[in-house]
């Protein structure tokens, strides 16, 4: 096993993602159980800036991160 295979990923890009998507998935899990499903999917699709809408950017931006991680090196 090659040493740039072993650490694939394995770097800041990748740990914010995880972080994002971690922090997004709590707070939709949280209104989800608060609010319920039909009172999340119109905060969602309303025209004013909501917790989900952010949490929807927060799941985009951290799986763009992990994206960036993944990607190859050239040195």
């Amino acid at each position: 096993m090659s040493h740039e295979f072993r650490h694939r990923g394995k770097n800041w890009f990748t740990a914010m993602g995880v972080l994002f998507i971690v922090m997004a998935l709590i707070v939709l899990a949280r209104n989800l159980f608060i609010w319920g499903p039909e009172f999340v999917y119109d905060f969602l699709v309303s025209s004013e800036i909501t917790n989900e809408k952010i949490s929807a950017g927060m799941l985009a931006f951290g799986t763009f991160m992990i994206i960036l991680g993944f990607r190859k090196v050239n040195y």
